[in-house]
């Protein structure tokens, strides 16, 4: 999207951005009692080891933490009593005051060891806070902010009085490196949470527990959807068993229909591209880290002497290298007449300089050094042809899309053009990330990529969120937002690309069109994608979890770079705007949230068995010969039309028959014995909702049909 949804109880969260105080200054009510609670756990922890070294303790999505470095290992045991500490802190409504200080006092309150800590501590500078000193920029404030006889390093904000605190509970301990660099000091986290109020709190937890009952992995296995075979595929590849595979298929052939319908047109695109891709794309060298490595391509491997002959030619152009750049220097420094067309004083960049040598020597206008310039491009090409060719797993669609567009001329007339397929990609995801279907190394997506002039931009954006709303009424999600994400000035030409008037309109673009649709959204700033802004789809499942599960997002920058042009109605050639969008997220994560959403109740449409026709009686009774026919018709009917339908001929006791089902949630079963035959008629129990009395058997089927050709919830 982009997360990006529950984590084992233990799994540690990477370290966040340091927030700026504008982000801070939006901190909700709630926010700043977990960042309060935060700092009461610390001083709490440091009543009962002074020697605890703090690092930082933000709020997050369910709470709060705080990583700190300590001979003492923290274990779930001592909970109870650093909770103890904590209801003292709450209860003595100590003022959180806020203190601005120079650098040069923070420096030496942290060289004493005083910040971060009660008091003094000689010989224990508090060296974390020292580094983060470091990180605040010049100019920017620095404060403290003080509770009772704890100061700590801190930008705010924060409650009034620890006594605003409502209710609290630690929940966990994990390890976390520092700054999340492995190559750091590695640190102990405890993670708590604080509500307003402990019938919050409550609500909070019996949440929890009703979670771990739907868990998706627990489901899941019971249900026979998929398996994560570690040993022989390995980790966080789902293999998808024939249960779950109906999922997948009934999830494609409803955006399939959806895609259809709204214009859009399939493509298919291979597992693989060559690293010169996504260099293009800019994934690398920005993504490569949650890229899987390259694959190797090497047509000399396995031949010494040619090894040895593309060594020994990689030297000469080194050396060429040198020459053709000594060469511009001399164009620099010298009286050649070109030196006022080659545009080199003063560029320092060696490829740059290449670059415009090669360029000078084809057009035939450089004269001094065209020789050597001449043998290193053509020594250069050889080299090049003899290189292994790296080769990479596809992390994303967008590019073999772009290439798509990029394959055949189009004008106007043929925009917008919608392009839609269910791609496989590749993250490599960090093992310590992997969780279930949630959080996965292969995932197929259910992508497509719009690209339109900017005149049609509002429409289709438009129609892309109201693409969503069709799919949350289909799946009754009652609660949704969407997170606006757009860049910061700051940001622009590091971690976005540097377009200032082109960022600015395409926000405007996309902020005027939530507003208009009358979209639930929030904006929050510095989280857009490299190339555009982005909208995170958020949804709540049935008991109130919160779950990431797509991404919706504006590209006004990759699609120039791969040369996507259009001849537009005044024969000038235009760059078309793309829209990146995935309504569905990909099949791992929205199976996973509609595992859990639905607890494995699913609706008829998308349930794994839809319907089982059990008899009372069995198939090797011969007086039973008649009624198992009779039953037999109605389970080929139903299968003629495509429904997923199993039969119970067997002489179990017809409540067996009953609870075998109810156990494998089968949604609808059609109890069948004498006395229905005879009516032309079937007793329908439902799963979880029990006996629905008996029907006609024409009434029956059609009802069936009907729900399962209009999804209904």
């Amino acid at each position: 999207m982009p997360d990006e949804n529950q984590q084992p109880p233990q799994a540690p969260q990477p370290n966040p951005e340091r927030k700026t105080l504008d982000d801070r200054a939006k901190m909700t009510e709630l926010e700043r009692i977990r960042h309060s609670c935060a700092h009461v756990m610390a001083t709490a922890i440091l009543r009962l080891w002074p020697d605890a070294q703090f690092a930082y303790g933000p709020p997050v999505e369910n709470g709060f933490y705080y990583d700190m470095e300590l001979k003492h290992r923290i274990a779930p045991e001592d909970f109870e009593k650093i909770e103890a500490e904590m209801k003292k802190e709450i209860k003595a409504n100590n003022v959180f005051e806020r203190i601005v200080v120079t650098r040069e006092q923070a420096i030496a309150q942290a060289q004493s060891g005083r910040l971060g800590g009660l008091t003094d501590r000689p010989g224990n500078a508090s060296k974390f806070k020292l580094d983060l000193l470091q990180q605040i920029p010049e100019g920017e404030p620095i404060s403290y902010y003080k509770n009772g006889d704890f100061i700590d390093l801190c930008a705010g904000p924060h409650v009034m009085r620890t006594g605003n605190i409502g209710a609290f509970k630690l929940t966990s301990v994990a390890a976390a490196y520092y700054k999340g660099d492995e190559k750091g000091p590695q640190l102990q986290r405890i993670y708590g949470t604080a509500f307003k109020n402990k019938t919050a709190l409550d609500e909070y937890f019996k949440m929890l527990e009703e979670a771990k009952r739907r868990d998706h992995r627990k489901i899941g296995a019971e249900m026979g959807l998929f398996a994560i075979d570690t040993e022989f595929v390995g980790p966080g590849m789902p293999l998808w068993l024939p249960k779950g595979t109906v999922l997948v298929e009934e999830l494609e052939k409803l955006a399939k229909e959806t895609e259809f319908a709204a214009g859009y047109v399939r493509v298919r695109t291979p597992h693989l591209a060559r690293e010169k891709m996504y260099k293009t794309s800019g994934h690398l060298p920005y993504y490569a880290e949650s890229m899987f490595p390259p694959i190797e391509l090497d047509l000399l491997r396995g031949k010494p002497d040619e090894i040895a002959k593309r060594e020994a030619l990689g030297e000469e152009v080194a050396f060429l290298r040198s020459q053709v750049l000594s060469a511009a220097a001399d164009l620099v420094v010298g009286d050649n007449p070109l030196i006022g067309d080659v545009d080199l004083v003063g560029n320092d960049d060696e490829e740059f300089q290449l670059q415009k040598m090669q360029t000078l020597w084809e057009d035939g206008t450089l004269m001094a050094g065209a020789g050597i310039v001449g043998e290193f491009v053509a020594k250069q090409q050889n080299w090049e042809l003899m290189q292994p060719e790296l080769y990479y797993l596809k992390a994303m669609n967008c590019p073999h899309h772009h290439r798509i567009f990029a394959a055949e001329p189009h004008s106007y007339r043929d925009l917008p053009l919608r392009l839609a397929e269910y791609g496989t990609c590749y993250r490599y995801e960090q093992s310590g990330e992997l969780f279930g279907l949630m959080r996965v190394r292969s995932m197929n997506m259910n992508d497509a990529h719009i690209y339109c002039t900017e005149d049609q931009f509002a429409d289709e954006f438009r129609a892309v969120n109201e693409m969503y709303l069709k799919y949350f009424k289909i799946f009754g999600l009652e609660k949704y937002q969407m997170r606006f994400s757009t860049s910061a000035p700051e940001g622009l030409g590091k971690k976005y690309v540097n377009e200032p008037e082109l960022w600015k309109k395409t926000e405007d673009m996309v902020r005027r069109v939530l507003i208009e649709s009358g979209i639930n959204f929030v904006e929050v700033a510095n989280e857009a994608a490299f190339y555009g802004p982005k909208i995170d789809v958020q949804v709540w499942s049935a008991i109130g979890r919160e779950f990431t599960i797509a991404t919706n997002q504006v590209d006004f920058a990759v699609p120039a770079r791969f040369g996507l042009q259009y001849k537009d109605r005044d024969n000038t050639m235009k760059t078309p705007l793309c829209i990146h969008r995935a309504p569905l997220g990909t099949h791992e994560r929205f199976i996973g949230f509609l595992i859990e959403h639905y607890a494995g109740n699913f609706p008829l449409w998308l349930a794994p068995d839809q319907v089982r026709v059990i008899t009372i009686g069995a198939e090797d009774d011969p007086a039973s010969a008649p009624l198992i026919a009779y039953a037999k018709g109605i389970a080929a009917e139903l299968r003629g039309q495509m429904v997923r339908v199993s039969t119970d001929f067997s002489n179990s006791p017809i409540k067996g028959k009953i609870q075998d089902a109810e156990q494998l949630r089968v949604h609808t079963m059609l109890v069948i014995g004498g006395r229905d035959m005879d009516a032309g008629a079937v007793s329908v129990r439902l799963h979880g909702k029990g006996p629905q009395g008996a029907k006609a058997k024409g009434e029956v089927v059609a009802e069936i049909l009907a729900a399962i050709r209009e999804r209904r919830a």
